[in-house]
């Protein structure tokens, strides 16, 4: 293993998700998500969720690359945050995403940076990369899963 000289990028990456909370919160992504994914969210969702990913962006920094597998999945996180929920909806429906700013101008370039310094620390192998990206499909999942499972017990519940 090389020396760890770019472990603070991991840092960064959580600074950077904290100022694309800001952009989602200051531009109403709710909103926009709800008319056009049809995400049935309130805020106290938002807040909680985007607590989560700060906890986790913590934890995942402090890790680093003692575990690059699992701190390589706040980057990874971030990187699919971009192309999934911001960039990829702003293209195809021709409808700006609140997000997109933070995420081209920031979670691109640090969140590539975070694999790159892994890279250059001798920490990043195939292996590495792969659980890191599965990680993250499980992270990202995971609020999605809970969305439907709530809508489920709920309304099982009131018909009992």
């Amino acid at each position: 293993m090389g020396t760890t000289t770019y472990t603070f990028v991991l840092w960064l990456m959580l600074f950077v998700y904290a100022l694309h909370i800001l952009e989602e919160h200051t531009l109403d992504w709710l909103g926009w998500a709800r008319s056009t994914l049809k995400l049935d969210l309130d805020w106290a969702d938002f807040y909680v969720t985007n607590a989560v990913v700060v906890v986790g962006g913590i934890c995942t920094a402090m890790i680093g690359w003692r575990l690059p597998e699992i701190s390589l999945t706040f980057p990874a996180l971030a990187l699919v945050n971009a192309l999934l929920f911001h960039i990829g909806p702003t293209l195809v429906q021709r409808r700006f995403s609140p997000g997109t700013i933070t995420a081209i101008l920031l979670f691109l370039p640090v969140g590539i940076w975070s694999y790159y310094g892994a890279y250059l620390d001798g920490v990043l192998t195939i292996q590495i990369g792969v659980v890191s990206a599965l990680g993250e499909a499980v992270l990202m999942a995971y609020p999605i899963v809970l969305l439907r499972l709530k809508g489920r017990l709920l309304n099982h519940k009131s018909s009992i």
